[in-house]
């Protein structure tokens, strides 16, 4: 119905502009001053109820859009159906690491290598928030390098993107910033919210635009601070690092045709298993069931590490194939080439301008959660001494440093 109504006013609004291109053309020349008076009073008229018309029709867009926000994307046909429960797991690679001491987590080998202080940052900012010290302040700045220096070899432009947004972009990437159980943080007496992901500024990059098809794929890899108010978090299992309001986060991010979105969700899959394997870590890729998709995702495929400390499995990663679910509300297409089939090449005069213009389709994967990778590094490598090995991949990152060690006073 509102649809409806809205592509009537659109329709309304389109006869009224032609109406007033049409009376500015009379105007053109030597005119009797009756005659233009008159089209004077009909231009005026007609710009008032313009503007009336303008004003009502963005109303019942914004509405639309509103309604719109609460359909998901369709999901991908071997999607598996059911709550988290029903996910199913694609790949296990490694096995668990088996000491012959007592195991400890991460925020106890934080507190005894003096890495992190929960308490000093509870009094200054609150709960779930904190200060990274010493060696941890390295390994975040490594972690970071390290995971920008591995995705840009693999053709991915970096990017350091905004941390406050509009909340028009937020809606349009399909995360709710004014829901009651929202993740997102909003800025009071304003349209802008801070980021929860760099996936939320890298969507409206090319928002609004057309382009050109020889620039697909368009690959990124984005670092940012992420800040989530992780609404109802509570309970052992989100202790310390593994969930908090903020955190630094490196983001991939694909633009590319919908034929080849399928591909490029594997190809991100890929990179964030090539990734995790490169430091040794044992974990598992889900795909991920119908209940836990979020309304963008097509399909999504979860990467949980196994974090002795903890006892469990524990998220680290994502890839999301959303489709053309956020380049329709975020305007981004493309106009692909008319390809004569008999010499499959393009035809003389019908290139970019004939053919009808697509959406593109978007992608986002995780290829660094900063804390919790921590996490996983400190109670995978711990050491019967209370030291902790450094992956070999992030020494560089680190001036060489192999070992992090006890301070003993």
């Amino acid at each position: 119905m509102r649809s409806s109504l809205t592509s009537k006013r659109w329709q309304e609004v389109e006869r009224l502009r032609a109406e007033r291109n049409i009376v500015a053309n009379k105007m053109k020349g030597k005119l009797e001053p009756s005659i233009r008076q008159a089209l004077v009073e009909e231009g005026k008229s007609l710009k008032e109820g313009l503007v009336a018309l303008e004003e009502d029709l963005v109303q019942l867009t914004d509405k639309l859009q509103q309604e719109a926000q609460c359909i998901p994307n369709s999901m991908h046909p071997d999607v598996p159906i059911g709550g988290e429960e029903s996910s199913v797991v694609r790949k296990t690679i490694g096995s668990p690491k088996e000491f012959n001491f007592e195991v400890k987590d991460h925020l106890r080998l934080g507190k005894e290598l003096d890495l992190f202080d929960f308490d000093a940052a509870a009094e200054v900012s609150g709960s779930k928030f904190y200060y990274l010290k010493n060696e941890a302040v390295l390994l975040e700045m490594a972690l970071i390098n390290w995971a920008i220096a591995d995705v840009s070899k693999r053709g991915f432009t970096p990017l350091i993107t905004p941390e406050i947004v509009r909340s028009s972009v937020v809606e349009k990437c399909g995360f709710q910033p004014r829901g009651q159980n929202t993740q997102v943080y909003s800025i009071e007496d304003s349209d802008q919210c801070l980021i929860g992901t760099a996936e939320i500024p890298v969507g409206g990059i090319h928002m609004d635009s057309i382009l050109p098809e020889s620039s697909l794929p368009l690959k990124y890899v984005a670092y940012s601070h992420c800040f989530r108010t992780e609404a109802g978090a509570a309970g052992t299992a989100t202790r310390g690092l593994y969930r908090v309001h903020q955190f630094s986060k490196v983001e991939m991010f694909v633009f590319c045709r919908p034929e080849d979105s399928n591909m490029y969700h594997e190809e991100l899959i890929s990179i964030e298993e090539d990734l995790f394997s490169s430091l040794g870590l044992h974990f598992k890729v889900l795909d991920m069931a119908s209940g836990d998709l979020g309304a963008p995702a097509y399909r999504k495929f979860d990467v949980e590490a196994w974090m002795p400390g903890l006892g469990r499995y524990g998220e680290i990663s994502s890839a999301s194939n959303c489709t053309d679910y956020q380049s329709r509300r975020l305007g981004i297409r493309y106009r692909p080439s008319v390809m004569d089939l008999s010499t499959t090449k393009a035809k003389k005069g019908k290139g970019s301008s004939s053919a009808p213009m697509q959406f593109v389709h978007t992608l986002n994967a995780t290829a660094c959660a900063v804390p919790r990778m921590i996490v996983c590094l400190l109670e995978n490598f711990q050491q019967e001494d209370g030291s902790v090995i450094i992956p070999e991949p992030l020494r560089p990152y680190m001036g060489g440093l192999q070992l992090i060690s006890p301070k003993h006073m």
